[in-house]
Order: C-alpha cells, then sequence, then structure tokens
C-alpha cells in the first residue's frame, strides 16, 4: 500500500490539472464575453454617430428654414 504522503502528492497533481483546465475554460468563456462586449460597444457608437449625423443635418435645414423665414420677414 502506498504512504499517505505519495497520496497527497498524487492528489495535489490531479487537482493543479483540474485547475488547468477549469482556467483554460474560464479564459475562452471570458474571450467570447469580450468579445460580444466589444461588438456591442462598437454598435452603441455606430448608433450615436448616426444619431447625431441625423440630428447635426435636422438642425442646418431648420437653421436654413428659419433664414429663409427672417428674409421673408424682412421683405415685409
Amino acid at each position: 500500500m502506498a504512504e499517505p504522503e505519495d497520496l497527497i502528492v498524487v492528489l495535489l497533481r490531479e487537482m493543479r490539472a483540474e485547475l488547468v483546465a477549469l482556467r483554460q475554460h474560464m479564459d475562452a468563456r471570458f474571450d467570447v464575453m469580450e468579445s460580444v462586449q466589444k461588438s456591442f460597444k462598437h454598435a452603441l457608437t455606430a448608433d450615436t454617430l448616426m444619431s447625431k449625423l441625423i440630428t447635426g443635418e435636422f438642425e442646418e435645414r431648420i437653421e436654413a428654414l428659419e433664414k429663409k423665414v427672417r428674409d421673408l420677414e424682412s421683405q415685409k
């Protein structure tokens, strides 16, 4: 029969191997989560930029209309 110290060493090696496998699995899952998060951030940034572009164009059109109204009012 093996000595208790030898059994402990074997168990510790097995635990270490299991921890390595678990860490690799967790790293893979975190990589997926980081990828999804980056994709989401890029989508939010694109949406924000598009909103600013549309809002800016809308404001320019309103300013042009206001200028036309002022010009018409000044002609009266």
